[in-house]
Formats: structure tokens, C-alpha cells, sequence
């Protein structure tokens, strides 16, 4: 899938590498939840392992388009063709690549995957309230915030809200 600054494709075992230096940045890893620290071969392995990309879960890799530089993930897990529901999860993990406009066009570009491929009616997705740069990129691809959980992420001995997003279908931007 193409968008107009990335390219999506199934991520592998040669991507370990990337997967865990991203993984083991905190910088990169500070408003997510990172659990406990892998090392490169256990990444290797998780990928090596992985499922086949299914209905249920579909990870895939973020590339710029000119070049094939490896710049993050994106993951929609959850599905359910019963509820046409899915949840979405998104990070750029090559610092160089922030505030340039790859993660909007990955995340159209994932929606539109979802909406078109999946015929999904809902993606959602969860963000910690004061991650502002991946918040405002949620709102200006069309989500809207339905709730607020208090006190549901935990960063350096503070508690901090997250609010819950929704996109339904045909509300792409």
C-alpha cells in the first residue's frame, strides 16, 4: 500500500534489528508502553514467530517511499468482522522522520487499508493525553475523541490520562 510520502509492507525477520533499536530508545518509547526490555535476538524471534498477517492482525512496516528507509510500524489488531472494529497502533521509530508529515500519510494510508481492505467500520485507538504531536495527528486524519480513561499510563512515577479515538467509516481526512 502507498501513500504519498510511504509505503506499508509485511514486516519480517530482517526488520528485528530496527524493531529493537526503536524498542530500547526512550525517547521513542516514552508515551508508549514499552513492558519489559528484549534483547535483539528475542525481537528476531517475536518477528521470526509472528503469525502470518491475518484478519485479526496486520502488522506492517513503514518505509519512505522514495528510498525504502525503514521508519516504523503501524499494527491493527483486534478485528472482529462481527463488529467491523478494529484497533490501530503507530510509531515512528527514526527520530529524523517526526514532524515532516510520514506518520499523517501512514496513518491514512492504514485507515484506508482498513476501511477499503478489511471493510472495517470503526478503527480506534488509545493516546496517552500528553502525547500532543501523535494527538494532533489523530485529529487531523478525522478521529474524534469518545472518553477519557484517568490515570491508565504510568511514565517515570506519574500517572497520566488517555483519551479513547474513534474514526468511523467515511469520516477519513
Amino acid at each position: 500500500m502507498f501513500g504519498d510520502l510511504v509505503k506499508l509492507r509485511a514486516m519480517d525477520a530482517g526488520d528485528a534489528e530496527a524493531l529493537w533499536r526503536w524498542n530500547s530508545d526512550p525517547e521513542v518509547m516514552r508515551w508508549l508502553s514499552d513492558g519489559y526490555p528484549d534483547t535483539r535476538d528475542q525481537v528476531a524471534k517475536w518477528l521470526q514467530d509472528r503469525p502470518r498477517n491475518a484478519y485479526d492482525d496486520v502488522l506492517f512496516a513503514i518505509e519512505v517511499r522514495s528510498g525504502g528507509t525503514l521508519i516504523g510500524l503501524v499494527r491493527m489488531h483486534g478485528a472482529e468482522p462481527e463488529t467491523g472494529c478494529a484497533e490501530l497502533d503507530i510509531y515512528l521509530g527514526e527520530k529524523e522522520y517526526w514532524g515532516r508529515g510520514y506518520a499523517t500519510d501512514a496513518m491514512r494510508t492504514a485507515c484506508r487499508y482498513g476501511f477499503e481492505k478489511m471493510r472495517l467500520h470503526k478503527i480506534k485507538l488509545t493516546v496517552v493525553t500528553e502525547n500532543h504531536a501523535a494527538h494532533h495527528v489523530y485529529r487531523k486524519v478525522g478521529f474524534v475523541e469518545e472518553g477519557r480513561l484517568r490515570e491508565s499510563f504510568r511514565r517515570d512515577g506519574q500517572w497520566y490520562d488517555m483519551f479513547t479515538m474513534g474514526l468511523l467509516e467515511g469520516e477519513l481526512r
